[in-house]
């Protein structure tokens, strides 16, 4: 049984936690930022064709205290690296720490490199070659006060990138992050869900994904293809089981739209290059105008934060439009607005029933539920 830690969104933790062990994890551990499971390694193979929830899946290799850097550049010695991948592949090390005493991370990052370099040495008479920009391998360091864990990452490209969208906008939301945000509304296909400020479309393409049954790794390579002892054919049975269960594409109840006829090029694009344009219905439109598509469902939105002051004021006209507009219009949904305004419900003038904290990279956002109750709006009698 082997040892794995799957990186996520902060916010998702329980949610990652609940996916991995549905995926065949155990001993399932819930810490800041990712979840600890035990599995093999079909586990792990699983977990990164899988999981809509991580960005990667790092198999812990070396774990044990330290004081001082030389510590840590005999822990990653002791680790048979020439047995993990071949000297032939590229590296790069991360190192990430809470609370180390240690005084730099630049340093350590560069006695590791040293050590796993040295070791390759010792056992193969040549070296890995460093590459920051497209390693083959990652060797992810994590330090706390007082203990250091070494691990290798499984997934090479963050899980987020799915190998099917190209036409990206400006800040956008990661994928994992907007599944996360898909089960935290509940939403399940089957039922309506409305984006009204779709940008490139990852919301709705996570849903069809979902929808689909696809898997969302389905389209894309691992970092575990480029390890000593990948097991190709575990892999490929995995994968035909993967291409059973998808399911026929058609069309689904997902509708969504933008003010930006750019943006809705955007979304049309990426949903091409995924095959799935005929699971969802787009057009453009102005969200204070736009009329409910069903009469019940889920609305989720990642609109603009408001960042520079021109931006504020704009949107402190906006916000009490929109609440007006789903008093109106969507009378019986559920609505969902993703922001780092703490204000938005109160510039909104609605009661949020929610506020999930979430992290959209490192920004500190809530995820605002309001319930458009019906008949909330009938006028009552004189």
């Amino acid at each position: 049984m082997e040892q794995f830690f799957a990186t996520c969104p902060r916010g998702l933790e329980a949610q990652l936690a609940e996916e991995l062990g549905a995926l065949g994890g155990t001993r399932i551990e819930a810490v800041p930022g990712g979840v600890g499971f035990a599995g093999n390694w079909e586990t792990c193979y699983r977990a990164n064709l899988w999981s809509r929830l991580a960005t990667r899946i790092l198999w812990r290799v070396a774990q044990a205290p330290y004081k001082r850097e030389e510590d840590i550049y005999r822990l990653a010695h002791d680790v048979p690296w020439h047995q993990r991948f071949a000297v032939r592949r590229t590296l790069r090390v991360y190192v990430t720490a809470i609370r180390s005493p240690l005084k730099s991370l630049d340093f350590i990052t560069l006695r590791i490199k040293d050590a796993v370099c040295d070791r390759f040495r010792a056992e193969t008479g040549a070296r890995p070659s460093v590459d920051t920009a497209e390693p083959d391998m990652r060797i992810h360091a994590f330090l706390t006060d007082s203990e250091a864990t070494l691990y290798l990452d499984t997934s090479g490209e963050p899980l987020y990138k799915r190998g099917y969208k190209y036409a990206s906008v400006e800040a956008p939301l990661k994928e994992n992050l907007a599944a996360g945000i898909l089960r935290l509304a509940g939403w399940q296909p089957g039922m309506a869900l409305l984006d009204p400020m779709c940008g490139s479309g990852t919301f709705l393409l996570e849903a069809a994904l979902l929808a689909h049954d696809i898997a969302p790794g389905l389209a894309r390579k691992f970092g575990f293809f480029r390890m000593e002892g990948f097991e190709a054919a575990l892999w490929q049975r995995l994968l035909d089981e993967a291409k059973a269960r998808r399911k026929p594409v058609g069309p689904q109840p997902l509708y969504g739209s933008d003010i930006s006829a750019d943006q809705m090029e955007r979304a049309r694009q990426n949903l091409a290059a995924a095959g799935l344009h005929e699971s969802v219905e787009l057009r453009r439109a102005d969200l204070l105008a736009l009329e409910a598509p069903a009469a019940e469902g889920v609305m989720v939105a990642n609109p603009p934060y408001g960042v520079r002051l021109d931006e504020q004021e704009r949107l402190a006209a906006f916000y009490p439009k929109l609440g007006d507009a789903l008093k109106k219009h969507f009378a019986g949904w559920r609505c969902y607005f993703i922001s780092a305004d703490t204000q938005l419900p109160k510039l909104i003038g609605l009661k949020a029933s929610k506020r999930t904290p979430l992290y959209n990279g490192a920004l500190e956002c809530r995820l605002f539920e309001f319930k458009m109750i019906a008949g909330s709006m009938r006028k009552k009698p004189a």
